[in-house]
């Protein structure tokens, strides 16, 4: 199953093409992507691109790219548990001059409206470095909390990772998301 294509007021979801490896390569070899993994070579980039694609088929959700209306990639949205994760994450890069306009907001906001309808899911994390202020600023706007309880990706350890957590509005409708 493809990534289905998600309509924003300004931005549109939708599946990964071939086309997004520059861009991410870019992105991957720039200071921005300081707090995700940086694949060493572009084969590893191809494997990171193919595993969000893949993940649709196995999984039943993956990655996004996430286009301005007028069709300029800027970033992904994704919803991924790769074997390393114990639970399902939502997490988001976003390009050099794309940030700080709301754009994360609005991707990461239909993201969790259709996890939380087409995908059933009662709860997603991000899965954040303490360092990166505006990650965490993003989650806390989308409505997640810090979750110190919550078990961390293997290997990992709470000096290089928090755990934000979303869930629906209390009484279990997405409707806080709309």
């Amino acid at each position: 199953m493809p990534a289905p294509t998600l309509h924003t007021p300004r931005l549109t979801l939708r599946p990964h093409v071939l086309g997004d490896m520059d861009p991410f390569w870019d992105f991957h070899q720039s200071d921005q992507a300081g707090y995700v993994g940086r694949p060493k070579t572009r084969t590893h980039q191809w494997y990171g691109l193919a595993s969000e694609v893949g993940s649709w088929d196995l999984m039943g959700h993956g990655g996004w790219g996430v286009d301005l209306h007028d069709g300029r990639f800027i970033g992904q949205v994704a919803i991924t548990q790769p074997p390393h994760f114990p639970e399902r994450e939502i997490g988001w890069i976003f390009f050099n001059g794309y940030e700080g306009k709301g754009y994360a907001t609005e991707a990461a906001t239909a993201a969790l409206l259709w996890a939380w309808s087409d995908l059933g899911a009662d709860t997603l994390v991000s899965y954040i470095h303490p360092d990166n202020a505006r990650s965490i600023a993003l989650a806390t706007r989308l409505g997640a909390q810090h979750d110190p309880d919550a078990p961390l990706p293997t290997g990992e350890t709470t000096g290089e990772t928090l755990v934000y957590r979303h869930s629906p509005d209390t009484d279990g409708n997405p409707e806080a998301y709309a």
